[in-house]
């Protein structure tokens, strides 16, 4: 079919769908002489999920246009991003990502032979990669590399060095995969910047960058706070995909924020050209939409019900993922899965898990220091609020947390929150890491805020439930079981491996690993942050 193509028949089937494209004109020249080399990476951390399909179609797309497409597994990238891959589940989670990633592929048709796939510590921890990091490094500063990986990197309070490191090597990628375009996601521009601002001063070329948008996934950006949030998995089972589109936001007439229209926009109309809506004859029967635009118009009149919606998605969904479940069927693969991403509540108590020094509710393995119910977070209340005697960005707290004495506090929020703000307010606070002195004041408890990194940066503190009390115990979704530390051991970084994980949802509601966090009374909030860091 490529043959068959002009290069602006090309171009299109390469841009279409995206948010933006950097270079284009670039892309133009190379069109003209030859085809498109282009490379997707992805970091292998968490299990790959259905909103991963919105990169597959448009894979699909380049392969059309008789691009040359690189799939790059990011191992050492999952790495440096705040440890998120345990260094020994590298190895394993590369294995479980190429399987599950060529199982789609093939579930939407790609013909695997016209891709390449490439691990990253392959050629990453070669002489002249490496050489190239310390150049690059002697080149960028601090602050564009932690801009570059704002909205990509986990941001935590104390940020480790790899974290930093993570943008450049993205760039170098470019140059050692040989290619003239990076696909990604918007959410990557400040990290294709860079890219475009620094490979030149390495001698290298600039190459051009291509865009998706950021698609809501299939479980809404306002789904019911009463109801679990979970995303859809690869091997989900059909009665699961039913049940968690139910779920779905779908207001009736409401294409904002929209997942299901989403999903039918970006992947289904890519990849078969039609979509059907099933319906009850008395409702007009089956339709049969050729191009999205009709369905969303439909949509937005009302003329198409959001449960005939969901229906017909969750039939178009099921149909992708068959072949995959079917695939992940054998005894290999299932063992695969389960030593690459193994269950924390099957692993509690393992011998590593018991040793000494432990804490309760650990878990054995490599898993045992992100056991969220290790750290000791409660509600508090501020009862006194003044500023640091010795400095200025500082506020000195005295924190009611339900024990016979309050206790300080030292938190860095006076350019954030009022005084007025955070007295006698109900707080998060976190009681079991070594207290430390803070400008000659000793801190014996941190204060659990949301926040943005950017210009400026913006942070709010958490908020318990309305009508919670100081002293009450703040859990994990899942995780209601186990006693924490009395003092978590700063060399072990326990903190900071479950803070890792922490993130503010689309609904503003606090999260480990998707998993809310939680108080008898209901769940931990921010005002305004979506999408926000916990520190």
């Amino acid at each position: 079919m490529a043959d068959q193509l002009s290069p602006d028949e090309k171009l299109h089937l390469i841009t279409r769908n995206l948010q933006e494209v950097l270079g284009e004109e670039k892309i133009k020249q190379v069109l003209q002489e030859r085809e498109l080399k282009v490379y997707w990476g992805t970091a292998t951390t968490g299990r790959p999920h259905v909103a991963y399909f919105v990169p597959m179609s448009k894979i699909a797309d380049f392969l059309k246009a008789g691009c040359e497409v690189t799939i790059l597994f990011a191992d050492l990238h999952a790495f440096l991003d705040n440890m998120k891959a345990p260094w020994e589940l590298l190895e394993l989670r590369v294995k479980y990502y190429e399987q599950v990633i060529k199982a789609m592929l093939e579930s939407i048709g790609v013909p695997l032979d016209k891709l390449k796939f490439v691990k990253g510590t392959d050629y990453q921890l070669s002489r002249e990669y490496t050489l190239d990091v310390y150049r690059l490094s002697s080149m960028v500063t601090e602050h564009d590399a932690k801009k570059a990986g704002a909205e990509v990197v986990k941001q935590v309070e104390h940020p480790l060095l790899s974290g930093l490191l993570y943008p450049g090597l993205q760039a170098l990628d470019e140059e050692y995969l040989k290619v003239d375009a990076q696909f990604g996601g918007v959410d990557q521009r400040k990290i294709f910047t860079l890219a475009e601002k620094y490979l030149p001063s390495l001698g290298y070329a600039k190459r051009s960058h291509l865009m998706n948008p950021m698609v809501p996934g299939l479980t809404g950006a306002k789904m019911s706070s009463s109801e679990e949030e979970s995303k859809i998995d690869l091997l989900d089972s059909a009665g699961d995909v039913k049940k968690k589109l139910k779920k779905a936001f779908c207001e009736p007439g409401n294409i904002e924020n929209n997942g299901v229209l989403s999903f039918v926009k970006h992947v289904v109309f890519p990849l078969r050209g039609e979509f059907c809506i099933k319906r009850d004859a008395k409702w007009g029967g089956d339709k049969i939409y050729t191009a999205f635009e009709e369905v969303e118009k439909d949509f937005a009149e009302e003329s198409v019900h959001p449960g005939d919606l969901k229906a017909s998605v969750e039939v178009a969904l099921n149909q992708l993922l068959e072949p995959i479940r079917k695939k992940f069927e054998s005894p290999e693969l299932r063992k695969l899965t389960n030593t690459a991403y193994p269950d924390p509540s099957k692993t509690k108590g393992a011998a590593k898990g018991a040793k000494a020094g432990g804490g309760g509710g650990g878990v054995g393995g490599e898993d045992e220091d992100l056991a969220p119910t290790r750290v000791d977070i409660r509600v508090g209340k501020v009862i006194s609020v003044e500023k640091h005697p010795d400095a200025d960005s500082l506020y000195l707290e005295k924190v009611d947390v339900g024990e016979a004495e309050p206790r300080t506090v030292v938190s860095g929020l006076v350019a954030f929150v009022s005084q007025e703000d955070l007295q006698d307010r109900l707080v998060l606070v976190l009681c079991n890491l070594k207290p430390q002195k803070m400008r000659g004041i000793e801190s014996q408890a941190m204060l659990l805020c949301a926040s943005i990194e950017g210009e400026p940066r913006r942070v709010e503190p958490l908020d318990p439930p309305e009508g919670s009390s100081p002293g009450e115990r703040v859990f994990v979704e899942g995780y209601e079981t186990g006693k924490p530390d009395d003092r978590l051991n700063p060399k072990k970084k326990v903190w900071e491996k479950v803070q890792a994980d922490l993130k503010i949802s689309d609904e503003c509601v606090a999260q480990w690993r998707d998993k809310r966090l939680m108080t008898k009374l209901g769940q931990i909030t921010c005002k305004t942050l979506k999408g926000g860091n916990v520190s």
